[in-house]
């Protein structure tokens, strides 16, 4: 008997553990982690995920906080809460969750008080000059991240393609130097934790999308250099990643909904083809696969149809904005996203930030094409697009292949001329970032020959047509590369303790790098004082025998561009200007000082950019 009753106290024990630990409850994600009072879209959704989560009944017992709507989905780990903010207020509350009117777990909560004047914050404009940034190429600040316990990839700077100790620490540092180029701007390539075995120090593979990855720093440490940057007229802007994830992201181990991502049981790839969004004879298949597809297999593929998955990509911008004071952002592989879900995206930052200027990556060389994602243009399908810039691929191209060809009558440095007539196309070519590289293609001074001369011409050219100009971080010494992108994304001299070569300090530079250097830091400052850059309106001539000529004209200040780009020395007219030169009787040389004489004909040197201010 006594036996009996023992072996029945064990089963009951036993059973009474696995339900036990069939119904644990925990809390291991809310996002987003806090959020601000007094915007204008008063809702907001929260993410809960823990084990068991949705078995649990939340309420909050705040009278200007509501619980619109509790979504159960397919993973019982998650519950996603829809929020009014009735009065919209700073506020602390706590989020109790119910089982059988027992609570069983607690969460506080806060809303916080925005920034005075946050809707109208500080944003990028035609007078800011953008500086691009690897972070884990740049400068090694804290050697004590270089490795991080709880992250997969280790240090290793043999490695091009590896992690080489580059951080948020190492920006901060060099603050003063980027200040006294005279970048007005710094965006980093993405800062995010990105937690993949190999690979990852390019940033563009999200594992978490509220934290920065523990190598670069904290975000408490981001935080502090938007401050500090600020501090010296600098802003700063962040690189999202709306269309995909990397393989490594905690999601994948635990994903909320049976269609959070697109091809979510197996993997298939993005054509690559931006054409198919376009073309209005493609099948439709072709279309889904380049939207749909994975950008490669460590990257799946974010199903923004889904609409937990858009609302939550929404609030991860609006929050980086609020908490880093962002004055842009730079949304990469903008037109592999579903393209319903950008126009809701970007409706929805507009709506929050009205002025605000943010940009998207569309590597395409058509002006059509980019121009279809830009805020008012036109479109063929009607599409409604509220992001009011994108990266000028088609002006990088013309700008390379033009100087680099000889001059004809569809060649030459006739490229630009063309690829800026098409301007009509976009609602406003002015808000478009320009670049002679970027972190994804050779070097300038590569891209060029390493001819120090059409270097200077690019940059030139950059710095003064319409637009806002980005410089990729050691374009500045005409740093050149390879095709490789461990290459090109190579270490900036100087970053890291023991460098032969500082370029920050001018230590072991080359006569070439220091030419360059000193050339682009007197442009760039000089343009901060420019009007007519900064708000000037481009009008320009048909390129004849190789010389092209254009000006930036805003009230009574006048700039005067002269590229000349035949390899002999050419004697311009200036007849053919005086509509736009008008009473303007003389010219000075922005680099030299040189006063020329606008009533009179102008000697220009070879393969050479002439930036005049006139008087």
């Amino acid at each position: 008997m006594l036996k009996e009753i023992t072996t029945k106290n064990i089963l009951i024990l036993f059973f009474t553990l696995i339900v036990s630990k069939a119904f644990s409850y925990n809390i291991k994600h809310v996002e987003p982690p806090f959020w601000w009072a007094d915007f204008k879209h008063n809702e907001l959704q929260l993410m809960i995920h823990g084990e068991n989560i949705s078995q649990l009944n939340p309420k909050i017992s705040y009278k200007s906080i509501k619980i619109q709507k509790v979504h159960k989905v397919d993973n019982p780990n998650y519950l996603f809460l829809d929020l009014l903010l009735k009065k919209n207020k700073p506020k602390k509350f706590t989020i109790n969750f119910y089982k059988n009117k027992k609570i069983i777990l607690k969460h506080d909560y806060e809303i916080l008080k925005r920034k005075t004047g946050a809707e109208n914050r500080e944003t990028i404009s035609g007078k800011d000059v953008i500086y691009l940034i690897t972070p884990d190429r740049y400068a090694n600040g804290d050697e004590q991240n270089d490795e991080v316990k709880s992250l997969l990839e280790k240090h290793n700077r043999a490695n091009k393609d590896g992690r080489h100790g580059g951080d948020i620490q190492g920006i901060i540092d060099n603050l003063d130097y980027i200040e006294e180029m005279g970048f007005t701007q710094i965006w980093l390539n993405p800062v995010l934790e990105n937690n993949q075995a190999d690979y990852s120090y390019h940033g563009y593979s999200t594992t978490d999308y509220y934290n920065i990855d523990a190598r670069f720093g904290s975000n408490k440490l981001y935080l502090e250099l938007s401050r500090e940057a600020k501090k010296r007229g600098v802003g700063l802007i962040k690189d999202l990643v709306l269309n995909h994830i990397g393989s490594g992201h905690w999601w994948m181990k635990d994903l909320p909904t049976n269609d959070w991502l697109n091809y979510q049981n197996k993997y298939v790839q993005t054509n690559h083809i931006h054409e198919t969004v376009y073309d209005p004879h493609v099948p439709k298949s072709q279309k889904d696969l380049f939207t749909d597809g994975w950008f490669v297999e460590t990257m799946p593929d974010l199903n923004q149809k889904n609409p937990f998955v858009a609302i939550y990509l929404e609030q991860v911008a609006i929050w980086w904005i609020e908490f880093a004071d962002l004055t842009s952002l730079r949304i990469d592989t903008y037109p592999y996203v579903d393209k319903n879900f950008t126009s809701q995206w970007s409706k929805r930052i507009v709506d929050e930030y009205p002025n605000y200027i943010f940009f998207g990556e569309t590597w395409i060389n058509e002006p059509t094409m980019v121009a279809y994602w830009q805020k008012g243009s036109k479109t063929y399908d009607d599409y409604q697009s509220y992001i009011p810039s994108m990266k000028d691929f088609p002006l990088q191209k013309s700008l390379i292949t033009g100087l680099l060809s000889k001059d004809s009558w569809d060649g030459g440095i006739g490229n630009i001329y063309r690829t800026l007539a098409n301007d009509f196309q976009y609602a406003n070519p002015y808000n478009l970032v320009i670049f002679a590289d970027n972190h994804d293609m050779q070097r300038t001074f590569s891209l060029l020959n390493e001819r120090l001369d059409l270097y200077k011409m690019a940059l030139s050219f950059i710095a003064t047509t319409r637009g806002i100009p980005q410089v990729y971080a050691g374009t500045e010494i005409a740093m050149p590369s390879t095709e490789n992108h461990g290459e090109l994304r190579k270490d900036f001299p100087g970053g890291w303790i023991g460098d032969k070569v500082n370029v920050f300090d001018d230590i072991g530079l080359s006569s070439t790098q220091i030419e360059a250097k000193s050339f682009l830091k007197q442009l760039l400052n000089w343009r901060k004082s420019s009007k007519a850059i900064a708000n000037g309106k481009l009008i320009h001539y048909p390129v004849i025998n190789g010389i092209y000529v254009y000006f930036r004209v805003y009230q009574r200040d006048k700039l005067m561009v002269v590229m000349n780009n035949k390899e002999n020395e050419e004697i311009l007219n200036l007849d053919m200007f005086r509509e736009t030169i008008t009473n303007k009787n003389k010219g000075i040389d922005v680099i030299s000082g040189e006063y020329f004489d606008l009533s009179k004909e102008i000697n220009l040197a070879p393969k050479t950019a002439l930036i005049l201010e006139l008087e």
